[in-house]
């Protein structure tokens, strides 16, 4: 069964740190490429991450480049979100989605995923 669980959120400060983790069932992380996402009350979702395929290649949004790390483990099957130097603007729910397709583009792009799973909230907050 594929099924996507995402989990480490919480309330955290202004230039905190948090570690979300999507326990991938089912998939094969060599040949998946794991997305975060995340959208915000009154916002259009966003793509926040990727990490993708046996190399491991990364994308990050210019949004979070720089604070955001995406990494995963294979033998647990997990992929990771560090993020760092969180602020006001990261406030959001987060989503972990998998995407069978390695070929093409558009690697923060929901629409191209085909699995998701049902989100943790993050709030920074002072």
């Amino acid at each position: 069964q594929l099924r996507l669980v995402e989990s480490g959120g919480g309330l955290v400060q202004p230039g905190g740190s948090l570690r979300l983790s999507c326990a991938a069932s089912g998939f094969i992380l060599d040949n998946t490429a794991i997305g975060w996402f995340r959208q915000a009350p009154g916002k259009e979702r966003e793509g926040v991450s990727c990490i993708r395929g046996s190399g491991g290649l990364t994308s990050y949004s210019d949004s979070v480049k720089g604070r955001f790390t995406v990494s995963r483990d294979n033998a647990k099957n997990t992929v990771y979100l560090q993020m760092n130097t969180l602020k006001l603007e990261d406030t959001a729910v987060y989503y972990c989605a998998a995407r069978i397709r390695l070929y093409g583009s558009r690697w923060l792009d929901g629409a191209t995923y085909d699995y998701w799973g049902q989100g943790t909230q993050v709030t920074v907050s002072s």
